[in-house]
C-alpha cells in the first residue's frame, strides 16, 4: 500500500505544472493550425560542415570546382603559441573571413580536395578546409610539391583577372581594310 500525502504547497506546484502543459498544448495546436500543419525547427535550419558535398559547396562559394573523390580528411591541432611564420599563416586565412586565433590548443580536421582548375603539370593545388564542430574556422590554397599556401581571395582574383585576360583580344588597326 501506497501513501500519498499532499500539501497546500504541493497542490499548488501540481497545479502550476497542468497549467503549463495546458499552455504548451495551446501554443503549439495555434502553431500548427496557423502554419498549415507544418512546424519547421529553425535549429536545423544552421549550415554545418559535415559531407564532402559541404566542403565542394564552401569552395564553389569562391568560385573553385573541386574533386570531391580526392577528398582527404586529417586531424590537426592548432598550437597554442604561434611564432611568426604561423601568424602570418592565420593572415592568409584571414582573408576568407576566418581566424585561428579562438582555436589555439585546439584539434580540427584539415579537409584537403583538389582543385583541378588551377592545377598544372608541375603541381597540384588543393582546398584545404579547417573544420572544428562542424564549423568552418580556417581556409586556404595549397600547392603541392612546393607547399605554397595562398589566400582564398587573392587566387579569385588572380584567377578573374586571368579569365578576363583571355576575353580581351587585340586587333591592330591595320586588321581593318581602309577606303
Amino acid at each position: 500500500m501506497f501513501l500519498f500525502t499532499v500539501t497546500k504547497p504541493g497542490l499548488r506546484q501540481a497545479g502550476a505544472l497542468a497549467l503549463c502543459a495546458v499552455c504548451l498544448c495551446g501554443t503549439v495546436a495555434a502553431a500548427v493550425h496557423f502554419s498549415g500543419g507544418a512546424v519547421t525547427v529553425s535549429a536545423a535550419a544552421v549550415p554545418g560542415i559535415e559531407t564532402t558535398q559541404d566542403i565542394g559547396t564552401y569552395f564553389t562559394g569562391y568560385g573553385f570546382d573541386t574533386d570531391l573523390a580526392s577528398a582527404a580528411v586529417d586531424k590537426v591541432k592548432i598550437p597554442k603559441k604561434w611564432d611568426d611564420s604561423f601568424a602570418a599563416f592565420n593572415q592568409i586565412v584571414q582573408e576568407s573571413g576566418l581566424d585561428l586565433a579562438d582555436y589555439k590548443g585546439k584539434t580540427v580536421e584539415k579537409w584537403t580536395v583538389l582543385c583541378p582548375q588551377l592545377s598544372t603539370g608541375d603541381h597540384d593545388t588543393y582546398c584545404v578546409l579547417l573544420v572544428y564542430k562542424a564549423k568552418a574556422v580556417g581556409a586556404y590554397l595549397l600547392q603541392k610539391p612546393s607547399g605554397e599556401v595562398t589566400g582564398l581571395i587573392t587566387a579569385a582574383k588572380a584567377g578573374a583577372d586571368a579569365a578576363s585576360e583571355e576575353e580581351t583580344v587585340e586587333i591592330s588597326a591595320d586588321a581593318y581594310p581602309e577606303e
